[in-house]
């Protein structure tokens, strides 16, 4: 049987969409920039990292919406995420470059970003800008999208494959 985390109390970085709203509105007030930027995270990299770290030094704040596990698995099939959704948000809420972190259910952000209405939107340099789905919804407000380098070599799906060719025949 699979370890399950039992009584888990999130961080109050992990925010429900009604708490992100009302701070939302906060930063505005106060004048600040939100970086918002979104992913499953499955398994947390040095790619990841490098590229959250990247975002935040674009504003006042960096927010992360992450996938929940539904959205994942119809994103990447049923054999994902690896590591469950509460614990992705612990482990990317702990990171000293994210202020804030939003599940969302849907496969795009788009509900979430039309909400927040961030003023950057950030991706990985694996995308295009004007082929996301959510960049005609930003840029209609008037929000930025900023495409960060790829790092190379770094992938959630390569340390999958890692880990399958070193220990998968040995359980």
């Amino acid at each position: 049987m699979p370890w399950m985390m039992m009584n888990v109390i999130l961080p109050p970085e992990v925010m429900t969409w009604e708490a992100a709203l009302s701070q939302r509105q906060a930063l505005r007030d106060a004048g600040k920039t939100l970086v918002f930027t979104n992913g499953c995270f499955d398994l947390l990299h040095a790619g990841h990292v490098t590229y959250l770290q990247q975002a935040r030094a674009l504003g006042d704040v960096l927010w992360v919406g992450l996938n929940t596990d539904a959205s994942i698995q119809g994103l990447k099939g049923p054999l994902r995420p690896i590591v469950p959704e509460k614990e992705r948000a612990i482990v990317m809420a702990a990171l000293g470059c994210v202020d804030g972190v939003v599940l969302f259910s849907e496969p795009t952000p788009n509900a979430l970003i039309t909400a927040l209405q961030p003023d950057i939107h950030t991706k990985g340099g694996d995308y295009e800008a004007t082929d996301l789905p959510e960049y005609s919804i930003i840029t209609a407000y008037g929000g930025e999208v900023k495409i960060l380098p790829f790092v190379e070599g770094m992938s959630s799906s390569n340390m999958i494959g890692t880990i399958l060719e070193r220990y998968g025949a040995k359980g």
